[in-house]
């Protein structure tokens, strides 16, 4: 591999100032007045409205800020069959984190050479079926997985999933995952020392990550170690650098093109025949949803006011409880009072939002209505209590 000096890599100085890294470009998320009319002409149940157009729109926009980089979109995000489709006639590559996500693409058509198996611990079984279908990229970040997936696919392509910061996400994902250095020592030694085909690094910035500079850090750790891995003797020719791209929802967030140019200047230090993917998720369905649901009743208890919606943490509105803030609308328009917001189970962990300012008047039958809700709704649902999982409508400006 001719390898680039990793001086040329952008250096802090040169970083953007933060008054210029704020995203300023219009919003575009799916229309009201559609969600609205939606859920008046049917409501059998919470659901989430999609709109392709915009899921086509951010792929592009995410293609254009990184013209490099092949997006591998994140299916656990949003796994619905429609949203993959469209993805994939529009030239997206797909990362996965089990094989039933497997399964969901192949049988959509998606060849299983551009499918990356993402997740650092996979069950032995998970890695036979996946290299019977023809997957053949695998992550690790441990000797124990490297060595699993070796003795189940010895011609398995692994890629070392590294610790890097996460400094300015809302959730940090250091810790579960992510070879630390005396780690990343071993992983290369036993790949030398085995024959195993080492053949890429990969990190995660954490998600919806606000501080461009984590992909410069990630990235300059990635070209220090792919110098180390040539001179183990292995073939390094794989960076993926992840996901972590952020919304819109209350706080102000860097721009796909500003993290874009972040990301391209520290990618010179790479020669040209290194493949570049990243895991957008969130980025790519988040601003073409909304989530729609229904207020079953109100309360007062010891003087707060109570508010429980017919969706809660088991049925598609768990990242509030992880510290999400989204933008919330409803048809009412009385001042604003804190209300404690809970779900319809019996379980007494089901509070999706305490103190949060929604009109005194909202009241029985009302309908809620989140903003930017596309990803990590519907995927997160579940059936708890005999509650009905949330209805996914798709929809498309295109009309195709």
């Amino acid at each position: 591999m001719g390898a680039r000096p990793a001086s040329t890599v952008r250096s802090k100085q040169s970083a953007p100032q933060q008054d210029q890294i704020f995203d300023s470009h219009p919003e575009v998320s799916l229309d009201f007045e559609c969600v609205r009319q939606a859920a008046q002409q049917r409501y059998t149940r919470p659901f989430l409205i999609i709109d392709n157009a915009i899921v086509r729109a951010k792929l592009e926009r995410f293609r254009a800020a990184m013209p490099r980089i092949r997006p591998h979109y994140a299916v656990k995000a949003n796994p619905d069959h429609r949203v993959l489709r469209t993805l994939a006639q529009n030239g997206s590559g797909f990362e996965i984190a089990s094989v039933a996500e497997l399964d969901l693409l192949l049988a959509l058509g998606v060849p299983a050479a551009e499918i990356f198996y993402s997740n650092p611990v996979k069950a032995r079984d998970s890695i036979a079926y996946a290299a019977q279908k023809g997957v053949e990229w695998y992550v690790v970040d441990s000797v124990d997985e490297m060595r699993r997936v070796h003795e189940v696919m010895p011609d398995a392509k692994q890629y070392l999933r590294i610790a890097t910061p996460n400094i300015g996400s809302d959730w940090p994902l250091a810790g579960k995952f992510g070879a630390g250095t005396a780690e990343i020592r071993e992983c290369i030694a036993y790949a030398s020392r085995h024959r195993i085909d080492l053949a890429g690094i990969t990190f995660h910035v954490g998600s919806q990550c606000r501080n461009p500079e984590n992909w410069r850090v990630g990235i300059e750790k990635a070209r220090a170690l792919f110098d180390a891995m040539v001179k183990a003797g292995l073939k390094p020719r794989m960076l993926d650098i992840g996901g972590g791209y952020p919304v819109r929802h209350v706080k102000p967030i860097p721009s796909i093109e500003v993290i874009g140019e972040v990301v391209n200047r520290a990618l010179e230090a790479f020669p040209d025949d290194v493949r570049v993917i990243a895991e957008p998720g969130r980025f790519l369905v988040s601003d073409a949803g909304y989530f729609v649901c229904r207020v079953l009743g109100t309360a007062t208890r010891g003087g707060k006011r109570w508010m429980h919606w017919d969706a809660g943490m088991f049925g598609g509105v768990i990242e509030t409880t992880e510290g999400l803030k989204y933008r919330i609308r409803c048809d009412r328009s009385g001042p604003d009072v804190p209300w404690t917001v809970a779900g319809p189970t019996c379980d007494s962990v089901d509070i999706v939002m305490r103190d949060e300012l929604l009109p005194s008047d909202l009241q029985e039958g009302d309908f809620i209505y989140i903003k930017n809700a596309g990803a990590y709704t519907t995927a997160y649902a579940s059936q708890f209590n005999g509650f009905p999982l949330p209805e996914v409508r798709v929809i498309d400006a295109r009309g195709d």
